[in-house]
């Protein structure tokens, strides 16, 4: 074919085997955890049709599984289950209406899973365990070889009779054929093992069989690995003749691509806001100008301009966003129609996207409260009100902004210069800078939807009926709790003060993080960064211990190290004790009792914050309508305040009541 991504743009059709895509945007596969029995569920189905009604030209699905001997985690696809072909026509329908095209990955996740769902081992190519799973795999027999080659093309044939426009193999991130392609996890020293002709038998036999499955009117792919990031894993030299094995087979229509692997380097697969925008693409760069199959494109694509230069300069045919049209299900819809400042934007935050997966709860969004609920979304009111929000926080503009969206009158009190609240202050800190965007986004998009935003203003309870409004909405944030041991001691102060530079301390600074998050990792930082001596001192097992979940303690551990901030586990605080000249600090050991001082210039604490809720209990003793949401009924992160922002638009009625509570 004759290479079309050089100098292309988003909205150009492109042709991939038998079908043609609308545009240059995809949805790529991603776990979700909707799945139900094995099954597909309402919820994908509104989920990946707001997407595709979004304007995503290819939709492919999360992984479906081809083999009773996989079960990573509980909510997983069975593909190999006859009971999934009615929830594939009505996914497929529901899809395909809307002019998007839809593809089913297929996957077998091999050592990189556990035997705890299943009862049976675990299959590998060769008996190397998971260094995230640890658990050891049997080597897979020849017989397996085959049972699993036939589950790959019997689950592609279903998919076909389903609906579905093609199949995507998966042979990235967390896949048993990665793991054959990958000297360290492959050592057999049979026909499916040696050289990288030998590793990639496998795959290009079920390539084969997948093809003789669905036949030539069903588009097959192949998701490849270009760097996993790994000692004897698969790197960009490999990919590239593997990619080339592929073409060459005649049996692939397109290669996607991907970086790192699902357990020791998933840093690298679902980057957080750290890392720079684009910075896998030097994967598909160097496939695509390896073979002349359309290639897709990952890494951080965020914003519409990221999307247009891929594209231009030629580097990938395709580009795949998956947190961008989490965030936004209208991203491609609004990147075709130069809409950029309506898109509501990825941060890189994977607090909901990623952060819930892991912990087995199904996907949501810390931006779009309405991610995972598509099918619950607000109609315009039947009684539009006067309503006023004060406080413009997250939660306060996004309860201006949902409120005003369904035809209510909005007026937005905001003490401050800017609205923003904490998300504001948490943006100053090294690499937490794309925070900014949650907040931007809903003062801006409140703006467009005619609220009054008012800034510098105090609000109480005379100032309030000033106002005459039908309904209140108290999102008054929360204030920083003092601890006990801190006493007096004008040394300690609140990451909060800092951030927002109220204080500035120097010298030798003890951050004390009783969170397990950013807030004393951002804080030690931006201390260091200012050439402070800092240590970090916390009652659990690891300093931003929290920050696993998010894909960012990798990063945090590296950049600590690098700026030499020391780090004492395991230790809570006694006491302080100002000096003339700082302050002598106790720290209690939690196993053995054991005391020991530090002497330091400054400890600022992250510890838990208290709900400013003085106004709203004001208000409901005096029998208004109001309603309070986010920190001020008791402080959380973002996501519970955007979804009782948004939730509070939804419980707006004319009589009096005193929701919150």
């Amino acid at each position: 074919m004759t290479r079309t991504g050089t100098g292309t743009v988003p909205h150009a059709s492109l042709r991939i085997g038998p079908v043609t895509l609308r545009n240059r945007i995809v949805f790529p596969a991603h776990l979700t955890n909707f799945s139900v029995d094995g099954t597909v569920t309402d919820r994908h189905i509104a989920y990946y049709e707001a997407r595709a009604r979004g304007g995503a030209s290819m939709i492919v699905t999360e992984e479906h599984t081809v083999h009773p001997s996989d079960r990573p985690y509980e909510k997983l696809i069975r593909g190999w289950d006859p009971d999934v072909l009615a929830g594939y026509r009505r996914l497929t329908d529901a899809v395909r209406r809307h002019g998007t095209r839809i593809l089913a990955q297929l996957n077998h996740n091999g050592a990189q899973g556990t035997s705890m769902y299943t009862g049976r081992p675990l299959w590998a190519p060769s008996p190397e365990p998971d260094p995230l799973f640890r658990e050891v795999p049997r080597a897979m027999t020849e017989s397996d070889i085959a049972e699993l080659v036939a589950g790959y093309a019997d689950v592609a044939r279903r998919c076909a009779e389903g609906g579905f426009d093609g199949v995507e193999i998966q042979c990235s991130q967390a896949s048993v054929l990665r793991a054959f392609l990958a000297p360290a996890t492959n050592r057999r020293t049979d026909r499916y093992g040696g050289d990288l002709a030998g590793r990639a038998r496998l795959l290009l036999e079920i390539v084969s069989a997948v093809r003789r499955a669905v036949g030539r009117d069903r588009v097959v792919g192949v998701r490849l690995t270009g760097h996993d990031g790994t000692e004897g894993g698969v790197g960009l030299d490999d990919a590239v003749q593997v990619a080339r094995m592929l073409e060459a087979s005649g049996d692939v229509d397109y290669l996607n691509t991907s970086v790192g692997v699902a357990t020791e380097t998933l840093h690298l697969i679902e980057a957080p806001m750290s890392t720079p925008h684009g910075y896998s693409l030097f994967v598909p760069d160097a496939i695509r100008a390896a073979v002349s199959l359309p290639v897709v494109g990952v890494g951080r694509f965020t914003r519409p301009e990221q999307v247009g230069a891929a594209l231009a300069d030629g580097v990938c045919d395709l580009v795949g966003a998956v947190r961008a049209q989490i965030a936004d299900p209208e991203f491609a819809n609004k990147t075709l129609s130069a809409r950029d400042d309506e898109i509501r934007p990825c941060i890189g935050c994977n607090q909901e996207c990623i952060g819930r997966v892991g912990l087995n709860r199904p996907i949501a969004c810390a931006v779009n409260p309405h991610a995972g609920y598509e099918s619950d979304c607000p109609s315009e009111a039947a009684v539009p009100q006067r309503v006023l929000v004060v406080g413009g926080g997250p939660a306060g503009l996004q309860a201006a902004s949902s409120a005003a969206a369904q035809g209510h009158s909005v007026t937005l009190l905001e003490r401050n210069r800017c609205t923003g609240g904490q998300i504001r202050e948490a943006a100053a800190a090294p690499h937490r800078a794309e925070l900014l965007g949650a907040v931007t986004h809903l003062d801006a998009e409140c703006r467009r939807r005619g609220v009054d935003i008012r800034t510098d203003v105090t609000a109480d309870a005379a100032t309030l009926r000033a106002f005459a409004p039908d309904v209140v909405v108290v999102a008054t944030g929360a204030r920083p709790h003092r601890p006990a041991w801190a006493g007096s001691s004008a040394r300690v102060s609140d990451v909060r003060d800092v951030l927002t530079g109220r204080t500035a301390p120097s010298g030798r600074v003890l951050v004390v993080d009783d969170l397990g998050f950013h807030q004393a990792t951002s804080v030690a930082e931006l201390s260091a960064d200012r050439g402070c001596t800092v240590t970090v001192c916390t009652p659990g097992m690891l300093v931003g211990q929290d920050l696993g979940l998010t894909l960012e303690l990798d990063g945090w551990l590296r950049r600590a190290h690098d700026k030499r901030i020391e780090r004492l586990t395991g230790v809570a605080i006694g006491g302080v004790v100002d000096l003339p000249d700082g302050a002598e600090v106790t720290l209690v050991h939690h196993a053995t009792g054991e005391q020991t001082t530090l002497t330091v210039d400054a400890v600022v604490v992250a510890t838990h914050q208290e709900p400013v809720d003085e106004l709203w209990r004001e208000l409901a003793g005096a029998g208004t309508s109001v309603i309070r949401v986010g920190d001020a009924v008791t402080p959380r992160r973002l996501h519970a305040a955007i979804v009782e922002g948004d939730q509070a638009a939804r419980d707006l009625a004319p009589t009096p009541s005193a929701r919150g509570a």
